[in-house]
């Protein structure tokens, strides 16, 4: 039976066992079938799997991006729509996000130059608490 135990799917993943069985309860990973003692048994493409799993995680993808992902297969038109979709929101919120680093970055820069010029640090906890966010 060529194949992996739950623990060795772990190791092979560089993943925690629970990490696993949270994938199992979410719906995005199940074993291809149980052993006669009830051990879950994983094939190949169960590693392939959790490697995606991780990966779109890594690139800030929420689990119902990546079961929606995982859902889609094939070439047609619908699924390259909705993959596009998908990438597309994600893309997006990488961009907002940017842009909030971008004005902090600013806040930070303008408050640091304004403790070089001074002694004080009121002046730069005021301008701090008058700053809004975008």
């Amino acid at each position: 039976m060529n194949g992996y135990t739950i623990g060795a799917l772990a190791r092979a993943a560089g993943v925690p066992v629970s990490t696993l069985r949270y994938y199992e309860r979410q719906g995005l990973l199940e074993p291809e079938q149980r052993t006669e003692s009830n051990y879950r048994w994983y094939s190949a493409r169960s590693l392939q799997r959790v490697r995606f799993i991780r990966r779109a995680q890594q690139l800030g993808f929420t689990l119902a991006d990546i079961r929606h992902l995982l859902q889609l297969s094939g070439d047609l038109p619908e699924t390259r729509t909705q993959v596009r979709r998908i990438l597309s929101a994600r893309l997006q919120a990488i961009e907002q996000q940017l842009e909030q680093l971008e004005h902090t970055r600013q806040v930070l820069r303008q408050a640091l130059a304004r403790c070089r010029r001074s002694r004080a640090c009121c002046a730069v906890m005021q301008m701090l608490e008058e700053e809004h966010t975008p």
